[in-house]
Parts: structure tokens; C-alpha cells; sequence
């Protein structure tokens, strides 16, 4: 079985070789559990999974019930009992190879990526090199997990263990299908945790390669589960009494009702929320710097990003020359078929996000906002692209911090750009949001870099960039954008839990 498995895995990335746009059908089963692929017990409420670059059907999805996330489950406990009793250092020996599979087949996985999540292959390369780099860099923090030793009166002493939590849930999002299931499950297996994870519905396909992956490179059967489904399955996960912690990244009502679910087990999680970050363009920026910033903040993934810089502010004195070459360089990007190299821009998710992005622009235009490009559907000219969920990316001007598009998350290909005059002033806008997850500044003053970054109340500040977060650096939300940590060392802290030992070595003093 486990050969007939990896020619199974095998298959589809080998079929990816020769795969371009349009050609593609996924027709193996897409939950994991006990080691295998496992095909739904029943075929009811299946959905239609789209190939965002045409719009043609991909897959079909069909969600686990109850009983199919009880079996995952069971699979994962049985998994963590083995992992949990291994020694630092032997699970990252596992997580090494797996890393090294990653990277081997990191053209293969990307397409796949791509196939079912519309980004351009150039990003989805990048997102599966961070991919194996996160599994890469937690390998090594395996062996590392130690505890304390406390010195108490007469000889006595304490212990400190750092002990996994269980089983955890990780539930994804659909923008970097692959990599957060990487991002969520590599911390959870280097504290010696099994996960089960439940990718978006609409991006259901790579998170499975990632579970053939882990067996493949040693892990024991059921450490990495997959579980397909929406909402209901969500709900499934976050109330198993066998989930010691739930890890989810997604939308703010979302991330509040599974903290809610959560809370009736007293189950720890991790929310990774929504964003409407400000960048910040202070007139002693390096203007060409700060340009190719801006547009770095708001175009990857099709605008798709949660820690997307979309609330531009611009000190008044640059704004017209920024303007100008913002908007030059936005006409510039090649819209069209993802999987080609010269693609700099896909497809938006779905046609919802794409009609939801657009009626954005349109209710931004109402309330006053000046469209200088962009922000329109889009037609490649390729007719196999014809049905697509295509977006000129748009430059919006004359933006007020009371419009809709200033105060709500997008998630597409829009840029808000806003005026202003003084440093006190764009803070105190800058933060007048619900939204913390992350925050950016251009300056040439190194004081008023670091005053910046220490008075904006967000996750993460960028300073002369933006979006660059690799696997060392925490990554995590203020205020409604969530809490707990997302990469880096300190995450190890949300996957394990501390158990203090107290040893006496004489005689016990008693009140009684």
C-alpha cells in the first residue's frame, strides 16, 4: 500500500511536467488519514472546485462528517503517542527529508499551486522555497527543546519539561494553500504534536502532497491528516474532544467563531485574521524604493494577502511624482495565464472575491475616489483564459480614511492612496482601524524609522519594505488581526505546554 500510495503522489506532480492552463483534472481522493488517501464514505454536498485561470471545474469536493473526522483523529492520536516519545533530534531527521522532498519537487508542487490557487508560478516558487525552508528551520529547533533547573533550600530542586500539546487543528485559507499548511504543521511536529488539517474548500488539492510527503520521508502513519470541507467541518474540528489546540488563519468573523467553539473545550488557539495595513511614504523616502514597495504591498497574489499594505499614505509634498510612476508601472503588469514565467499577475479565487473586488472600485468611486487605472474585469487575450477571474490591478486616488475601501479588507488587486502632512498626524490615522496585523514606513531618518514603527500598533513593521517575512521572524496580529505567533522560535511556545517538577530530597515539613 505504501507503494501503490507513492506512485499515487507521484503521479499527479509527474503529471505536472507536461500540465499547462485548462488541462488539468484531479480525480483522486483528497482526504489522508492512517497513512493513505481516503475516498469519501458518501457523496453528498459535493461542490465544484474551480481552476481560477478559466473557470473550468477542477475537482470535486465532498466534505468529511462526523464520523470521517473521528477516524482522522483517532489516526492522529495513535500518530502522536509514537512522535510525542521520540527524541528531539529523531524527528528532525524526519522533518530534514521531508524537507529535502519538498524542495526536489518544488516545480511539480508549485503548478499544482498555481492550478488550483490562480497565482502566478513565479510567486508559487517562492512560496514552496519557503515551504521547505520552514520545515528546514524547525527540523533544527527539534532537537533544541529543553526545559529549566530550578535550585530550591536543602538540596531540593525543580524541573521545568516542555511537552506537546496532543493533537492539534490547523484550518488554512485558500491564498498560500500549500505553505500554511507548512507554516501551521512544522512548528506542531517539532514539539512532537500530530495535526489534522482542513484546507479551504475552494483550494483543497496541494495540503495532501504535503501529507503523502511527511510519510513518505518517515513520519508514522496519521502524524499529518488532512480533512476536506467547509464551515461544518470547521465546526467538527474545533469541537473533537481529542484537539488539544486550534490553529487557523481566515477572516475576522470567522476566526471569532472558532475561538468561541474553542472556548467550550478550553481549547488554546492561534488566530492569523484579516489586515488593512497603512504604508507609510515620508518625502526623504528613496522614492523608487518606496514605489517598488508600495506595489509589492498590494499586488502579490492578486491582492490576496492578509498583511497587504492597501492604506497608502503619502506625504503630500511627493505626491504627484508617486502618482505618476505608481500608476505607469501598475498599467505595466502582465495580467494573464499563470503558469507562464512572464505572468506577473493571475487570477483572483473565485468569481464572489472577483465581483466582491470590483464592487469595491465601484462603491469607492461613488463615495469620491479618483480610479487612475485598473480596477476593471479583465479578459486575457487567450481565448482558453476567456472564463478566468481576471482584475486590472487599480490605483485609487483621492482616497479619504471614511470610505469603504480605506476601512474594509479588499482582498484584491487595490490600492488606496491617501495625503498627508505631518508624522503625528498619519499615526494617529494609521491606527484608527480595528485591523493590527502589520504596518510599513519609507523614511531616510533612521529616528523616525524606529519612532514610527514603535507608536504603529501592528504585528509587524516593515521599514524600507514590505512583505518580507521569512520563516525566522514572528509573524501574528494586534487588536482584531488575531493573536499568537506564526514562525520564528517563539512559536514554539504555542505548540507545547510547560510542566513544572518539584523534587524534595529531605524530609516533608508539615503544618499538621
Amino acid at each position: 500500500s505504501a507503494l501503490h500510495l507513492l506512485s499515487m503522489a507521484q503521479s499527479i506532480l509527474d503529471a505536472m511536467s507536461g500540465a499547462s492552463t485548462g488541462t488539468l483534472q484531479v480525480t483522486d481522493p483528497l482526504n489522508f488519514w492512517g497513512g493513505r488517501r481516503v475516498a469519501p464514505r458518501q457523496q453528498a454536498d459535493a461542490q465544484d472546485v474551480f481552476e481560477p485561470a478559466t473557470g473550468r471545474v477542477l475537482c470535486q469536493l465532498i466534505p468529511c462528517k462526523a464520523e470521517e473526522v473521528d477516524e482522522a483523529m483517532q489516526s492522529a492520536h495513535t500518530a502522536y503517542l509514537k512522535w510525542s516519545k521520540m527524541s528531539g533530534m529523531e524527528r528532525a531527521r524526519v522533518m530534514l527529508e521531508a524537507a529535502r522532498i519538498i524542495r526536489e519537487r518544488r516545480e511539480a508542487i508549485s503548478k499544482l499551486e498555481v492550478i488550483n490557487n490562480g497565482k502566478s508560478i513565479t510567486e508559487a516558487l517562492a512560496d514552496i522555497d519557503f515551504s521547505w525552508q520552514c520545515v528546514e528551520y524547525y527540523a533544527g529547533l527539534a532537537g533544541t527543546l529543553a526545559g529549566q533547573h530550578i535550585q530550591l533550600p536543602s538540596g531540593a530542586f525543580a524541573y521545568t519539561r516542555r511537552e506537546a500539546l496532543g493533537v492539534c487543528a490547523g484550518i488554512g485559507a485558500f491564498n498560500y494553500p500549500f505553505q500554511i499548511a507548512v507554516v501551521k504543521s512544522a512548528p506542531a511536529l517539532a514539539c512532537g504534536n500530530a495535526m489534522v488539517f482542513k484546507p479551504s474548500p475552494m483550494t483543497p488539492v496541494t495540503a495532501v502532497i504535503l501529507a503523502e510527503i511527511y510519510k513518505e520521508a518517515g513520519a508514522p502513519d496519521g502524524l499529518f491528516c488532512v480533512v476536506q470541507g467547509g464551515p461544518e467541518t470547521g465546526t467538527l474540528l474545533c469541537q473533537h474532544p481529542m484537539v488539544a489546540k486550534v490553529s487557523f488563519t481566515g477572516s475576522v468573523p470567522t476566526g471569532k467563531k472558532i475561538m468561541e467553539m474553542s472556548a467550550k473545550g478550553v481549547k488554546p488557539v492561534t488566530l492569523e485574521l484579516g489586515g488593512k495595513s497603512p504604508l507609510i511614504i515620508f518625502k526623504d523616502c528613496e522614492l523608487e524604493n518606496a514605489i517598488k514597495g508600495a506595489l509589492m504591498a498590494n499586488f502579490l497574489t492578486q491582492g490576496q494577502v492578509c498583511c497587504n499594505g492597501t492604506r497608502v499614505f503619502v506625504q503630500r509634498e511627493i505626491m504627484p511624482k508617486f502618482l505618476e510612476e505608481v500608476v505607469k508601472r501598475t498599467k505595466a503588469i502582465p495580467v494573464g495565464d499563470p503558469l507562464l514565467d512572464a505572468t506577473r499577475m493571475g487570477a483572483l479565487i473565485s468569481k464572489p472575491q472577483l465581483d466582491k473586488a470590483l464592487g469595491f472600485v465601484s462603491q469607492a468611486k461613488k463615495e469620491g475616489a479618483k480610479v487612475l487605472c485598473g480596477g476593471e474585469p479583465f479578459t486575457p487575450s487567450d481565448p482558453n483564459l476567456a472564463g478566468g477571474y481576471y482584475m486590472s490591478p487599480c490605483v485609487l486616488d483621492s482616497c479619504r480614511d471614511d470610505m469603504t475601501c480605506v476601512k474594509e479588507e479588499i482582498f484584491g488587486p487595490v490600492m488606496s492612496v491617501l495625503a498627508f502632512d505631518t508624522e503625528e498626524e498619519v499615526l494617529q490615522r494609521a491606527n484608527s482601524t480595528t485591523f493590527g496585523l502589520a504596518s510599513g514606513v519609507f523614511t531616510r531618518d533612521i529616528s523616525r524609522a524606529h519612532r514610527v514603527a514603535e507608536n504603529l500598533q501592528a504585528g509587524t513593521c516593515f521599514i524600507n519594505n514590505y512583505n518580507v517575512s521569512p520563516v525566522e521572524v514572528p509573524f501574528g496580529g494586534y487588536k482584531n488581526s488575531g493573536f499568537g505567533r506564526e514562525n520564528g522560535q517563539v512559536t514554539i511556545e504555542y505548540y507545547s505546554q510547560l510542566k513544572t517538577v518539584v523534587v524534595e530530597m529531605g524530609d516533608v515539613e508539615s503544618l499538621f
